[in-house]
């Protein structure tokens, strides 16, 4: 049998009330050469007789009955099951456009140098989403270039994950997903990123994410802030801080002081504090001074941006251009 040119990963689990409708979204694919490998992580509900029965009827569909093991060890599993150099994830739960794996496999094909290519995505439905997620979709969708996604790589996470498409042997290389009390799709995009792998963007919408108060995201302890802090920190600890066990965090707030209990956790302690805020300015925070703007100086150290206001990152940036600040090598911003 000739081997596919996509393999589709889906772990599922209890989604029997949205799963025909995911499924009926890959039988519509406008290219036809793939392989959906279905992991039923221990459903209690229909979901896995639904995926038995599109089995019987589809040979492209393979189904691995697991016991309930956790959603790492369901996409390691159904990883190592997938045949095509070319893997694409898909959720139970999400709708993918009828061109998605012909416009995203046409990409790889002509760009071998990409490891990861992602496409635009939307909400669905809209009618209860929140301003913080329409926020998050507007940012995700308009980082298209490899550049544009390095840039922002440790403000979240850049890619929808169940909107990608990865060449195997890369994320294979790498030993596949890890489990370590956080967001395992970001831990994988921060790995290719520190191996050198590149990353692309279609700038179309060609996958529709269902947002729901069930959605793993939102309940999983490894999605929760703390656990995103605590995987960026490891992650910075191994490439721009590797060489660092000060760094100055430009803002005192509450996301900062957050910051500096994640990258204490890590060893690494704050030299001192940037503010604005003149109100801050001559205070000690945990033994580290507050200081102005002008304090920054270029090769002065290594500096994490930990304002989150709105609009703060374009006013950060527009300040370091001014000051000669090299992004990526004085600093970066992490939220």
């Amino acid at each position: 049998m000739t081997p596919p040119l996509i393999s589709i990963l889906m772990p599922v689990r209890n989604e029997e009330r949205l799963l025909p409708a995911a499924l009926a979204s890959l039988a519509r694919q406008s290219l036809h050469e793939w392989e959906l490998v279905a992991v039923d992580d221990g459903s209690t509900d229909a979901s896995g007789a639904i995926l038995s029965a599109a089995a019987a009827t589809d040979p492209r569909i393979r189904v691995l009955h697991r016991p309930p093991h956790g959603l790492v060890a369901a996409l390691n599993a159904g990883l190592a099951q997938c045949r095509a150099p070319l893997v694409a994830r898909m959720d139970g739960d999400d709708i993918c456009h009828p061109h998605r794996l012909e416009r995203q496999a046409a990409f790889l094909e002509s760009h071998p140098e990409v490891t990861l290519v992602a496409c635009q995505v939307r909400h669905v439905p809209r009618q209860r989403l929140t301003e913080g997620m329409r926020s998050y979709e507007g940012w995700q969708n308009r980082l298209l270039s490899h550049a544009d996604i390095m840039r922002d790589l440790y403000v979240e996470s850049p890619f929808t994950h169940p909107s990608v498409l990865f060449r195997r042997d890369a994320v294979q290389a790498l030993g596949g997903y890890r489990d370590r009390g956080w967001p395992e799709d970001y831990d994988l995009w921060l790995r290719l990123a520190h191996s050198g792998a590149r990353f692309a963007r279609l700038p179309e919408v060609l996958f529709y994410w269902r947002d729901r108060p069930q959605r793993q995201t939102r309940t999983a302890a490894a999605y929760r802030l703390e656990a995103f802090r605590a995987c960026k920190a490891h992650h910075l600890c191994r490439s721009f801080l590797s060489a660092t066990e000060r760094v100055t965090l430009w803002g005192a707030g509450v996301e900062g002081k957050a910051w500096r209990r994640a990258l204490q956790a890590e060893g690494i302690a704050v030299a001192r504090w940037i503010e604005v805020d003149p109100r801050k300015l001559g205070q000690t925070i945990h033994g580290a001074p507050v200081l102005g703007i002008d304090s920054l100086k270029p090769g002065g150290g290594r500096t994490l941006i930990t304002v989150g206001a709105k609009g703060a990152r374009e006013e950060v940036r527009t300040f370091a251009a001014r000051a000669g600040l090299v992004e990526g090598e004085d600093f970066i911003c992490v939220t």
